[in-house]
């Protein structure tokens, strides 16, 4: 079984001088859920190599075990180090798909042809699409075959609008995640800000913040253990 992992390669937060990238908890979760049950995972990002790690992520605060498991994780870290071109890979390779987050998607992931055409690929093929926190941004202008945008009418969640007001950067995104998912005709739903909330609509995982990537990873797990 093999499963692609897409980071982002932005790391500007806008034009505030601050860094991003992705988040470390919503990558490290994800990927030993997919390493404990033995999954072929390949790591690829639009530039390939080493991608940005947002640096709030690796503050004290946010550390989880999973992020204390990759700090000792050196053949992980190695593996994070060097991932390879997204329009580099062959999509047929892979049996599912899963987007961290973190601020950075929304600036190149979004608009990312490759990253665009592997979507739509895996939504017309029923492949898994696991998106957390502000990665369901990569769905901006994905759309299904018969040309409507791919989350119409379909349960979805993301990074809500209360909780980009509550870290101060409404102003700072390139687009609010829940406006643009409900401008796409999608079902958003939310819950609480800060705790898990996952919405599963076929193929469609979607987990709203950070506290919801392990979740989301074990439902795509449950889902291909279970075809």
């Amino acid at each position: 079984m093999k499963i692609l992992m897409v980071l982002t390669s932005h790391d500007k937060l806008g034009n505030t001088g601050h860094k991003t990238g992705f988040w470390l908890e919503e990558f490290a979760s994800p990927y030993y859920v997919f390493k404990d049950q033995n999954v072929d995972v390949t790591l690829a990002s639009p530039k390939g190599g080493n991608p940005p790690l947002d640096p709030k992520s690796d503050e004290p605060d946010f550390q989880t075990e999973s992020t204390e498991r990759f700090r000792n994780d050196e053949d992980a870290q190695k593996h994070l180090a060097n991932t390879l071109r997204l329009d580099a890979l062959d999509f047929s390779d892979f049996d599912a798909v899963f987007y961290p987050g973190g601020h950075g998607p929304l600036w190149d992931l979004a608009e990312d042809k490759s990253s665009i055409s592997l979507l739509e690929t895996f939504s017309q093929q029923g492949k898994p699409i696991g998106l957390v926190c502000h990665a369901p941004g990569v769905l901006c202008h994905t759309k299904a075959e018969d040309g409507s945008p791919l989350v119409k009418g379909k349960r979805v969640t993301g990074f809500s609008n209360s909780e980009e007001e509550a870290v101060q950067l409404t102003e700072v995104v390139p687009f609010l995640l829940e406006d643009m998912l409900k401008s796409n005709q999608g079902l958003y739903h939310k819950g609480a800000d800060w705790e898990s909330h996952v919405e599963v609509d076929g193929n469609l995982l979607t987990g709203q913040n950070p506290a919801s990537s392990k979740a989301v990873a074990i439902e795509m797990m449950n889902k291909l253990l279970n075809k």
